[in-house]
C-alpha cells in the first residue's frame, strides 16, 4: 500500500484512530499517540500501515496501539503495544523484537556535578574501559551450559548470588528480573553459544552506558521520593540479551513460519509470523522468550556492577558510600501474559510491547513493594546528545494502552540515511564543543548511526506521552558523557 493512504482520524489532541477495515482483516482500530507536529514523520516512516496488520491478528483485544516514539520495525512497528486473548490469540516473536528484553536501568549517586565535572573525562574514560561492548563482543564472564541454564532461569539474582550486584537491586527490579516460565531445553545450542561470554557486555547501536545530572524538576515530592534533586548525578544503561537473545528471535521466526502453514493463519505481512498461544510452538517460545529475558536483566545488573566499580576506582569511594543505589530496570521489548479489564471484565492477556514501556500507578498489584505508594517509574532514554526521563505510571495507561507508554526517542533517521549525513564529521568533537558531551564508542560507525539528529526529540515524545496521560513527568537528565558499543 502507498505512503499516506492508510486514513487516520483526529480523537483529540495526542491521539489519531486508523478505522477498523483501513486494512482488509482487520478485527479492530488502531490507535496512534501522537500529535500534529510529529504526524507527518509518522506518515513518512508508514508505520500506520504496520498498526494496522497488527490489528488483523488472531484473538486481538482491544486496539492495536503505536506509542509516541513509533517508527518501522520488523513487522511490529518499534512503538507498538498489542494485547491477545491468552486462550484465543497468538504470541508473535515481531511483537517483541530480536532485542529481547532491552531494556533501561537507572542508578543514583551522592555525587553532584560540581564534584564530578573535574573527573568527567577519567570516568568516561575508566567505564570505557571496564566495560566490554560492541557487536559480538564477550566479556570477563564465561558460562558453561550449567552457569548459563541458571541464568536463564534464576535472571538478576544469579547476578546477585555471584556478587555482580546487591540484595536490594532485586526489589528495585521490574518483577525481581525474572519470569519463573523460562525453560532452557525451549533454547538451542547456537543461541546458548552466543550467550556463553556475553553477559555483563553492552550491546551496539544506541545501547550506552551514560552519566547524567538532574537538569530540571517537575514533581518535587516525587523527586525526593527517589531520593534525587537538581545537580545530582545518576547513571543510565540501556542494553538487552546480546546475541543470545537475538537467536532465539531468529530461530522462532523460523519456527512460526511453519505454524502460520500448520494452523492457516492468514497473514498481510510475513514479518508478523505467529503462532496460537496454546500450540506448542507458541509455548516453546514463550518460554525461550522468557528465558531471553532473564539473561536481559542479568546481563543489565552485570553492566550496573561495572559502572560502581569504575566509581570506586575514580572518586576512591565504595559504591555504597556513593549511594549507588538502583532506582529501577524496566524491559521494553518482552510480552507477558497479565490481567487486564476489559468491558468491565478481568481477561487474561499476552500484552506485547515492542519498543514499549509498562506505566503501572500507585497501588497497582504488580508494582514492586518499594513504589506501591507512588507508583513504578518510567525510564525514558533519549539520544547521546540531548535528555533522558524519569516518569512515574499513570491511572490512564492502564485503562487506554494496558498500562503502557513510550520508550524512548525514536528513530529519526535510518542507520544508513544517519551515515550519509554525518559524512567527513566527527561526532565526538561536536558532541564535546557543543554540548560539553564526552562521548566514547567501538564501532567504527556508531557515533555516526547515533548522532542526535537521527532521532525524534524526545522532549516532544515525553511531552505527548505526558500530556496524554500515558506517564507522569517527575524529572528530566541531562547526558554528562557516555560510552556506547
Amino acid at each position: 500500500m502507498p505512503k499516506d493512504s492508510i486514513p487516520l482520524e483526529l480523537i483529540d489532541s495526542w491521539r489519531m484512530r486508523i478505522p477498523k477495515g483501513a486494512v482488509p482483516g482487520m478485527l479492530t482500530d488502531g490507535i496512534i499517540y501522537t500529535s500534529a507536529q510529529m504526524l507527518s514523520h509518522v506518515r513518512e516512516d508508514n508505520t500506520p500501515q504496520q498498526v494496522a496488520n497488527v490489528a488483523t491478528l488472531p484473538g486481538i483485544v482491544g486496539s492495536s496501539l503505536a506509542m509516541p516514539d513509533i517508527h518501522w520495525g520488523y513487522g511490529f512497528p518499534i512503538g507498538g503495544v498489542a494485547a491477545f486473548d491468552a486462550e484465543e490469540g497468538i504470541i508473535s516473536p515481531g511483537g517483541v523484537g530480536y532485542d529481547i528484553n532491552c531494556g533501561v536501568n537507572l542508578v543514583r549517586t551522592e555525587l553532584t556535578l560540581t564534584e564530578v565535572q573535574p573527573a568527567l573525562e577519567i570516568l568516561i574514560n575508566t567505564l570505557f574501559e571496564r566495560i566490554p561492548a560492541g557487536v559480538g563482543t564477550g566479556g570477563p564472564v564465561k558460562l558453561n551450559t550449567k552457569e548459563i541454564n541458571k541464568v536463564i532461569t534464576q535472571g538478576a539474582r544469579w547476578a546477585v548470588e555471584h556478587g555482580f550486584g546487591w540484595d536490594i537491586d532485586l526489589s528495585h527490579i521490574e518483577g525481581s528480573g525474572c519470569l519463573k516460565e523460562a525453560d532452557p531445553d525451549m533454547v538451542s545450542d547456537k543461541a546458548r553459544l552466543r550467550g556463553e561470554d556475553q553477559l555483563g557486555t553492552l550491546g551496539s547501536g544506541n545501547h550506552f552506558v551514560e552519566v547524567q545530572v538532574v537538569e530540571e524538576v517537575y514533581d518535587p515530592q516525587r523527586a525526593q521520593d527517589f531520593g534525587l534533586e537538581l545537580g545530582q548525578i545518576c547513571v543510565m544503561t540501556h542494553s538487552g540479551s546480546r546475541g543470545f537473545g537475538y537467536k532465539i528471535c531468529e530461530d522462532y521466526l523460523e519456527v512460526m513460519q511453519g505454524a502460520v502453514q500448520q494452523y492457516a493463519i492468514s497473514l498481510p505481512d510475513r514479518q508478523l509470523a505467529c503462532a496460537p498461544l496454546d500450540s506448542k510452538q507458541g509455548k516453546a517460545y514463550f518460554k525461550a522468550m522468557c528465558a531471553a529475558a532473564n539473561y536481559g536483566w542479568a546481563n543489565r545488573l552485570l553492566l550496573v556492577h561495572w559502572a560502581r566499580e569504575a566509581f570506586r576506582t575514580v572518586f576512591e569511594k565504595d559504591p555504597m558510600a556513593l549511594g549507588m543505589r538502583l532506582i529501577y530496570d524496566i524491559s521494553h521489548n518482552i510480552a507477558r501474559f497479565e490481567t487486564h479489564i476489559v468491558n468491565g471484565k478481568a481477561r487474561k492477556l499476552c500484552v506485547h510491547r515492542k519498543g514499549a514501556t509498562r506505566s503501572l500507578p500507585a497501588l497497582h498489584s504488580d508494582v514492586p513493594e518499594v513504589y506501591r505508594h507512588i507508583g513504578a517509574p518510567v525510564l525514558i532514554p533519549g539520544d547521546m546528545g540531548r535528555a533522558s526521563y524519569l516518569l512515574i505510571g499513570a491511572a490512564k495507561a492502564v485503562d487506554e494502552t494496558f498500562a503502557s507508554t513510550c520508550h524512548g526517542a525514536g528513530r529519526f533517521q535510518s542507520r544508513h540515511a544517519a551515515v550519509r549525513a554525518t559524512k567527513g564529521r566527527r561526532i565526538d568533537d561536536e558532541l564535546r564543543s557543543t554540548r560539553g558531551i564526552i562521548v566514547r564508542a567501538r564501532g567504527r560507525h556508531t557515533l555516526a548511526e547515533e548522532y542526535p539528529e537521527a532521532y525524534k526529540n524526545v522532549d516532544d515524545v515525553v511531552e505527548i506521552a505526558h500530556q496524554a496521560g500515558l506517564s507522569h513527568k517527575v524529572l528530566k537528565l541531562r547526558p554528562l558523557g557516555a560510552i556506547k558499543g
